[in-house]
């Protein structure tokens, strides 16, 4: 791990001289280059399991707004797809997978094709390792264990998990098998990125803050907890950024208790409270509206100023609070990095 990346550096909880950055979801649809990768690489699925499609959309970004980090090119069901369930993504529907709704479909799931399956993508990560800038971090991920079961349960995305949430109600051991199964899959996938060159690991746990609070403990903090050792009984130094989307009040508990180096805030959270007392415990990575990256002009500005103001006395990375969507502009995602580039810390 090399000491000189900014990135990494805020991660150690260092003051550094600029404010690194990068943006979740900065590869994608909103790069017209991306767009005509994708032309050529046929399906979404083709493209995470090309290595060389995969690593050039990764480098686009870069290449554009010179990020201190890169996030492989994949998606988080790649897991459930290695593991045995059947996977496809539509256009206007996102991904669907056949649901493994009963304790019968979950015991048809396995690892006994597993990494044979994600070859690929850890080619991708090797690759990645060699051409990024030497500047550059290489970010490794997953989703987290009740992210990607959401999607496995029910089938699809949802608004409000309810079809994952009744299922682990009533369905508790299997649930619960299903949720060990993810720990065990997600943490020797994560391992296997580290292997290959991943220097940072991030965890995305989008629909975590539609948990009530005790299953939040049971769900989204104790499986985060195990992976995070599992991972660090071989790589012990590896910085891992956790992303509880809509955690809350609950973030400080779920920084003490997964024992995360630094969490991905999401938009909701007030910045003075962040800094009081989120900061103090770990570093610090977000939180701009993506919706304002697309709106831009003089109010985009002020926001990204202010939240540089509020969180730049810290370890801090400045992100979105979720992904960059299709419809943003490239040249308000050129003025936000101008602006950080810019910007003194007081």
């Amino acid at each position: 791990m090399t000491n000189n990346k900014l990135f990494i550096q805020a991660l150690k909880s260092e003051i550094t001289p600029n404010i690194p950055f990068w943006y979740m979801r900065q590869a994608g649809r909103y790069l017209p280059e991306y767009r005509e990768k994708r032309k050529t690489a046929g399906s979404f699925l083709d493209l995470c399991y090309s290595p060389d499609f995969a690593v050039e959309v990764t480098l686009q970004p870069l290449r554009r707004y010179h990020m201190d980090a890169a996030i492989l090119f994949s998606d988080i069901l790649v897991v459930p797809q290695a593991m045995g369930q059947h996977l496809e993504f539509k256009e206007g529907e996102g991904p669907l997978l056949t649901p493994v709704n009963t304790a019968e479909k979950i015991e048809t799931l396995n690892l006994n094709n597993f990494h044979h399956h994600l070859t690929p993508v850890y080619e991708t990560v090797r690759k990645l390792h060699q051409e990024i800038p030497k500047t550059t971090a290489l970010i490794g991920f997953a989703g987290a264990p009740w992210t990607v079961a959401t999607y496995m349960v029910g089938g699809k995305g949802s608004a409000d998990q309810a079809l994952t949430r009744l299922f682990a109600y009533q369905e508790k051991k299997a649930f619960q098998k299903l949720i060990d199964l993810l720990v065990k899959a997600t943490s020797e996938y994560l391992i296997e990125q580290i292997k290959n060159g991943a220097e940072v690991i991030q965890l995305f746990d989008t629909w975590a803050g539609n948990l009530p609070d005790d299953e939040f403990q049971k769900w989204a903090i104790e499986p985060v907890q195990k992976i995070i050792q599992n991972i660090r009984k071989f790589y012990p130094e590896i910085p891992i950024i956790g992303f509880p989307r809509g955690a809350g009040c609950r973030y400080p508990d779920y920084i003490r208790i997964t024992g995360v180096t630094a969490v991905s805030i999401d938009t909701t959270m007030p910045l003075d409270w962040v800094r009081d007392h989120i900061q103090p415990l770990c570093p610090v990575q977000g939180n701009l509206d993506p919706l304002l990256l697309v709106s831009g002009g003089q109010q985009l500005e002020n926001r990204v100023v202010e939240i540089l103001d509020h969180l730049s006395g810290g370890p801090f990375i400045f992100n979105l609070g979720h992904g960059i969507v299709p419809q943003t502009p490239p040249e308000n995602v050129a003025q936000v990095s101008e602006i950080i580039k810019q910007y003194k810390r007081k």
